[in-house]
Formats: C-alpha cells, structure tokens, sequence
C-alpha cells in the first residue's frame, strides 16, 4: 500500500548521509509520503558483500512487509547459517543451528541494501563518492559543504553513516564522547568456496575466532569471518593494507584452515574491518539535525542493528510524516518510542565478542557446556524474538485515514 503525502505540507528538503541500510530504508518512507530527499554516499556505489544480516520476531517483519519487501527477501534468504566450532585439530566443539545465528529470516548485507536501493530510488536523488564536511544551521534550513559537489541548503538533515558518522562529528561532537571500544575486533571477506564446507566452521582459542563457509545458494562463494580481543588500536580506517597485516598479526600462529584464509586476504575484493564497540548518544537530534541506525545507537555485531535501523527509518519517516513536517515534534517523538527499544537490542552486542571468543580456556570450555544443551538454545531463540518486538503505529493507515478525512 502505499500512503500519499501529508496534507497541507510542501515537501520538505531532507539530505541523508548513507546509503548501507538505515539510508535507504529512510529514503524509502520519505519518498513514499512526499518530501523531496537527497542521499549522498562517500562509496562510489553500493556497497556489496559484507555479513549475512537477520530479522527477528513480529516487528521486524511487520516493517517488512509495510515496506512492500519481505517477499523479495524471502526469496533471497539463505535459511540460517549453522555453526560448528572446531578445535585446531578440527574436533568438534559446539554445534549451533542455523536459527540461531540467522533470525526468522537471513538475507546477505549487500543484497538488502540493492533491494531497499531499488524500492526507493525512483523517489529520491542519490550522490555517490562525495560525503558532507561540514554543517551550518540558519533560520530556514540547514546550510551542506560536500567534499565534490556544491553547497545546498536541505531543511533536515539525517545522519545514517554508521558507528564513526560524520554527521554526528560535525553536529554532535567528537566520535570519542559517543563510542565505546568492547575490546573485541572483526573482519569479513570473500573467498573462493571450493571444497569449502556449506555452513561455518569456526575455529576457537581463548580470544579468538576464524571462521569460514560456503554459501549453499552458490557454493562457489564462501565468506571468511573473524574476531579476536584486543585494546583499542590506531589504523587508518581507509588502509586495508593495514587492516590486514593487523588480522594476519593476530592469528598467524594457528593451525587447521587459518593459513589459506590469511592467504585469501590478498585476492579478497572487500575487506569489512572494525572493533566491535557500541555508541551511545544522549540525545538523537540537534536543532534540524538528527541521528538514525548506528549513529545513534549502533553495536557493531551482534545487537541487532540492522532490524534497528529498519525500523528506525520507519518511525522518523512516519513521525515526520504526521507532524507535518515540524521537525521538533517529530524527532522527540521518534525518540522517545524507540530509544528503549533500541538500547534494549544494543545489549547483545555487548555480549557478542565474549560469547564468540571467551578469553581464557575455562571460559570456552563453559560455553561449550551450556550450548550443547537444546533448552538453553530455545531459550536464548525465546528472548532474542522477545528483544527486537516494540508495538509501533501503523503510519501508512494513519496517513491514508488523514488524506481520506479531507477528503
């Protein structure tokens, strides 16, 4: 279904830093209800590749199937990726079933973003390979320098450009006031799979995790994965070179399949590198600037973030929608119903390194123990459903109902 624009409003100008997922799903509802948005990408397209996200629970696919997508991505769905953590002999550990690690429905990172990209494109202006410098705020709008492309004034202005937002630096403060380092990292690749078994098989020592899988959609393709602790280090976030000697520093003293996935780095076309950390802002909007998806409340693994930034998108672009463009209303009634939702979802990724890479021995072994007992599994599936359900509005019913009563 879809909703017609808020009577009584002239579209309103709205520039979204990022286009991963929060971007475009924002730039999804936006279109659809009338405002006039811009979405400016430092990456010269779409990003591909990257981690197999998951949806869980009622809201998640409630969000979904409003955005007219869940069929799409149910036809994308790689069923879950089970996980069988090996020892460096390749005896086996722990078993985790594909529902565990994959939701109600897993889908690869870069091939949502194409599907919401392509829902949405014909309602908004994407820029690639520029991103915004700088910020200023008058009494009509807000004032954009860009890297490339020539000053605009935009009347809002949504920072969805992930855990280290420039919009946030810019308008906010500095990255450090807002994100904390759990004392974990994380890298992704892709890789020829063959021979490679369909699932991921991990390998696990204390403080750290290599793991990898082919996909049983095309398993030509396998993706690599690893995570290992350490203190917060200084790299350049734009040097993969660097990112690599910093994963092969870290793990080149293991056996069983880690010496040919460091190997694979060289040919890998992507690199996704991060530390695993958690942001945390007091509030989520500024004047005519606000947050969405990671800037605002983003966990790097593990904390749900991309069923959050979905259903972010759909709140701030209903909100806007209802209050007819006055931005204030709008933002603290964005807030004010998901940020406990979102700080509820954040919590896993706390849990994310020290559950996949326990620190010493003892800890592994007790991890171990506990998930190869089914209960417990059926009861960690229970709560995550429990985490990610938040009662929302039905905003294109409002919407329609309103332009019907004018009518």
């Amino acid at each position: 279904m879809s909703a017609s624009p808020p009577t009584g409003v002239l579209p309103t100008r709205v520039l979204i830093s990022g286009a991963s997922i929060a971007g475009p799903a924002l730039a999804h509802w936006l279109g659809r209800y009338g405002f006039e948005v811009t979405v400016v990408e430092l990456a010269p397209a779409l990003r591909g590749g990257g981690q197999n996200v998951d949806f869980r629970g009622r809201t998640h696919l409630t969000v979904l199937e409003r955005m007219g997508v869940l069929e799409e991505l149910r036809s994308l769905d790689t069923g879950g990726s089970p996980i069988t953590f090996v020892d460096q002999e390749g005896r086996r550990l722990l078993h985790l079933p594909a529902e565990f690690a994959g939701g109600e429905l897993e889908v690869p990172r870069g091939e949502l973003a194409q599907v919401l990209y392509r829902h949405g494109n014909s309602r908004a202006e994407y820029v690639f390979g520029d991103s915004v410098e700088a910020l200023e705020e008058t009494a009509s709008g807000v004032r954009v320098a860009f890297r490339h492309g020539v000053p605009r004034e935009f009347d809002l202005v949504i920072g969805a450009d992930g855990l280290h937002s420039t919009v946030r630096r810019l308008a906010f403060g500095p990255e450090h006031r807002f994100v904390r380092h759990l004392g974990y990292y994380a890298a992704t690749w892709q890789l020829p799979g063959g021979g490679l078994p369909v699932g991921a098989v991990a390998l696990n020592v204390p403080g750290r995790l290599m793991s990898v899988g082919a996909d049983h959609r095309d398993p030509a393709r396998a993706g690599a994965f690893c995570l290992f602790a350490s203190p917060e280090l200084r790299y350049d976030r734009h040097d993969t070179g660097q990112q690599k000697a910093l994963i092969r520093a870290a793990f080149d003293d293991l056996g069983w399949r880690v010496p040919e996935l460091l190997r694979s780095l060289d040919a890998a076309p992507e690199l996704y590198f991060d530390s695993i950390s958690r942001a945390d802002v007091p509030a989520w909007s500024t004047g005519r600037v606000a947050l969405l998806g990671d800037a605002a409340c983003g966990a790097t693994i593990g904390g749900m973030g991309t069923g959050t930034a979905v259903v972010a998108a759909y709140v701030l672009a209903g909100e806007l929608a209802l209050a007819r463009g006055d931005h204030r209303a709008a933002f603290a009634r964005y807030e004010k119903l998901l940020r406990g939702y979102a700080q509820g979802c954040q919590k896993g990724g706390d849990r994310t390194g020290p559950f996949l890479a326990p620190r010493t021995a003892t800890g592994l072994r007790l991890r171990n123990g506990l998930l190869n007992r089914r209960w417990v599994l059926n009861r960690m599936l229970e709560l995550g459903k429990q985490v990610s359900s938040v009662e929302l509005p039905d905003y294109p019913a409002l919407l329609a109902a309103r332009v019907s009563a004018v009518d």
